[in-house]
């Protein structure tokens, strides 16, 4: 097998890999890493989790507030159900 031959292989060894992946939805992201197809459903768990952590910190921003406030106890007791009403 002469030199030029070899190129020919390997070009032609790449571009059918290059195919390949393309057929099967596999694509590679600025620094290498590979990402396929059904990343579509770590998108969707990703924002759900998203979701969640805001709420989370909207209910630890409200107990920080009703901790810190000197209010009255009734004051106290209206932000707790509210809470309870907000988790269900």
């Amino acid at each position: 097998m002469n030199p030029f031959e070899m190129v020919i292989g390997i070009v032609l060894i790449v571009t059918v890999g290059s195919i390949i992946r393309a057929k099967l939805g596999v694509r590679r992201d600025r620094h290498g890493g590979e990402y396929g197809a059904n990343d579509g459903a770590n998108t969707a768990e990703a924002r759900r989790l998203q979701d969640e952590v805001r709420t989370l910190k909207d209910r630890i921003q409200v107990l920080e507030r009703v901790i810190t406030d000197n209010h009255s106890s009734s004051s106290l007791d209206r932000e707790i159900e509210k809470l309870r009403d907000e988790r269900k």
